[in-house]
């Protein structure tokens, strides 16, 4: 399928961008390319290949919610940049 610059007009215009006519000649192209790949993957046979959503087979791989205890203050300040007392310091983002 060929591409002409309507159509990448419209794509443009849709997408809400500027284009300059050498852009346009370029993307007329990129796109014509594209779909000319898609009409040929069209040609293949796919009638015994069943429906997927993944390529792999895959899994759920977080681990399960276990109820434990919180950390202690003094745990979770540890590796803190800068803390003070009990809390976190951060840097001021009020002026």
């Amino acid at each position: 399928m060929k591409v002409d610059h309507t159509e990448v007009e419209h794509v443009a215009l849709l997408a809400r961008i500027a284009l300059s006519a050498r852009e346009k000649d370029l993307y007329a192209g990129q796109l014509s390319a594209i779909l000319e790949f898609f009409d040929r993957l069209k040609e293949i046979d796919t009638t015994d290949i069943e429906p997927t959503s993944h390529v792999r087979e895959i899994t759920n791989v977080v681990r399960n919610d276990e109820v434990r205890p919180p950390l202690e203050v003094e745990q979770a300040l540890n590796n803190a940049p800068d803390a003070s007392g009990r809390f976190f310091r951060v840097p001021r983002i009020l002026g």
